[in-house]
């Protein structure tokens, strides 16, 4: 599946001609509404736990006496995202609630959901919940698994089309609605441990591609934070735009077909001969494995923010939600340094203003972010690129990440990806004077702040803000980045180890028109 997909207008606007006709759609007519009417769930489904399950019992053993705080693990390697997500799946006893923007029809994708359909054979209820955008190569694969007694999955606020001419016909013509996308990410176990961050589901972001890796960052989580990411999966879980799969795939195969595909996908877990690493294989392994990062959990307290979805989609979507509010907070509280770093960066003369975090005397700004190079949207880098001079001439220093950087390697376990040269920056995370950490779904950009749903996880925790600020700083090092400055007339240059370029380093001539050319669009709030 092509994973590298985020927004409709992002995808509509990559290619030619449907440029112009989509931004034409978008910015002089609009779209009509239509498609698809909201659903009635018959009930609210809440959250199951078990007063003596494993993953509970860890959570009271590890943090008793702590007044409430929680425990912390980072996951900043995509090998141990995976296997951590594996061993949760191993551990689990009564449920499994995921919640994703994308699930990639590759080795971990199908791997993760074949481990997660073993888990329902032995009594665990498993609940999915994937935003539509993304969902068309892997909608019929879940529609089967949600055959089984055991799993249900609903996908948020689909198309009315499934797939080709017609599914874009109907984000065009529904075109207000389909913007308003579920980019929050959590996975929580037996309602006692969590893991909420920047990752999607799928080979480039757990270092199992050979053509690309998404440098990002996740957060392992037990104790009172975990309630957080409960009630914001039951939020989308219980709203009227979660549709049943079955209602979206109504043509199931025959029951022999399905049969065959939910065997295939139980052996194919079970084998593990795709995989790259060594996954936990059974209860015992992965409960082994969990043991020895709750061994290095860092205790803190801290909260799970998230965006609420739109009851309705009439509604306005002008104002910052309540993730991009307690950015806001937490940047007006900060008196030293704020370190930024955001896949996809666009903060114009109003967003900036309201951040309060431009130009604010002793208080230093700095931001990492996708070059052109390492971008995988050009769309994205447009974006970017229509108020990079305006962020710089406020204050802020912006970093851009290196297609080859030095720290690829201590990224991967194997350099093959970095040899290609096809790195990128996926990681949301921010740090606050180095005593507070935020990490999730948030990319500090105007999508995030008006239309997306969000998660985001403060942590108050000066040795794990410093532990990030110093991973943060290290990749803006001229081996990993380039600084981008303004010379002295006001024309930009990207400065890395004794180099010096007045255009957008290391990519062609027509990467850098396209990018010029779509800068001069005002679509960036929907990048």
């Amino acid at each position: 599946m092509p994973s590298r997909q985020r927004c409709p207008t992002t995808l509509l606007v990559s290619s030619g001609w449907l440029l112009v006709m989509v931004t034409l759609v978008t910015l002089v007519t609009g779209c009509a509404g239509g498609g698809l009417p909201p659903v009635t769930h018959s009930g609210v489904e809440t959250i199951v736990q078990n007063d003596d399950s494993f993953l509970l019992n860890q959570s009271r053993q590890r943090l008793a006496g702590t007044g409430g705080q929680s425990g912390f693990y980072i996951l900043d390697s995509g090998q141990d995202a995976f296997l951590y997500r594996a061993a949760l799946i191993e551990s689990a006893e009564l449920s499994i609630d995921a919640q994703y923007y994308i699930w990639s029809n590759d080795v971990s994708g199908r791997y993760l959901a074949g481990r997660m359909l073993l888990a329902a054979d032995r009594g665990v209820r498993v609940r999915l919940l994937l935003d539509d955008f993304n969902a068309e190569h892997i909608g019929a694969l879940f529609a089967a698994l949600n055959t089984h007694p055991n799993v249900d999955i609903r996908i948020f606020n689909p198309a009315s089309s499934r797939s080709g001419w017609g599914r874009w016909i109907s984000f065009l013509m529904d075109f207000d609605r389909i913007n308003r996308r579920m980019h929050n990410k959590t996975f929580v176990v037996d309602g006692a441990a969590g893991i909420v961050g920047g990752r999607n589901i799928g080979d480039e972001y757990f270092g199992f591609d050979a053509n690309r890796y998404f440098r990002d960052r996740d957060v392992l989580a037990l104790g009172a934070v975990v309630g957080g990411m409960n009630d914001n999966f039951q939020a989308y879980w219980n709203n009227p735009w979660a549709y049943p799969v079955s209602a979206l795939y109504p043509d199931v195969p025959a029951d022999g077909d399905v049969a065959a595909a939910m065997d295939a996908l139980r052996q194919n877990a079970r084998k593990h001969n795709d995989l790259p690493v060594s996954a936990p294989s059974d209860t015992n392994q992965g409960r082994s494995d969990l043991e020895e990062v709750f061994d290095g959990l860092t205790i803190a307290s801290g909260e799970l923010v998230f965006d609420p979805p739109f009851e309705t989609m009439d509604e306005t979507a002008d104002a910052p939600k309540r993730s991009a509010k307690a950015l806001q907070r937490l940047a007006q509280d900060a008196t030293q340094e704020i370190l930024i770093e955001s896949a996809y960066l666009i903060l114009t003369e109003e967003q900036l203003p309201l951040l309060e975090i431009g130009g604010r005397q002793g208080v230093q700004v700095s931001a990492l972010t996708n070059s052109l190079a390492s971008n995988d949207l050009v769309t994205n880098h447009a974006g970017y690129a229509r108020w990079r001079t305006y962020m710089l001439e406020q204050g802020l220093r912006i970093y851009e990440l290196r297609p080859d950087a030095e720290a690829c390697q201590q990224w991967l376990t194997t350099d093959a990806v970095c040899s290609t040269g096809e790195v990128s920056l996926h990681s949301k995370s921010v740090v606050f004077d180095r005593s507070t950490l935020v990490v999730g779904s948030f990319n500090v950009n105007l999508r995030s702040i008006y239309l997306n749903g969000e998660t985001v996880l403060v942590i108050h925790s000066a040795e794990l803000a410093e532990k990030v600020a110093e991973d943060i700083r290290s990749v803006m090092e001229p081996g990993n980045s380039w600084e981008v400055l303004l010379d002295d007339g006001g024309e930009l240059q990207w400065r890395g180890d004794d180099k010096v370029y007045t255009s957008e380093p290391t990519v062609g001539w027509w990467r850098r028109a396209e990018s010029s050319f779509l800068s001069w669009l005002p679509i960036e709030k929907y990048l």
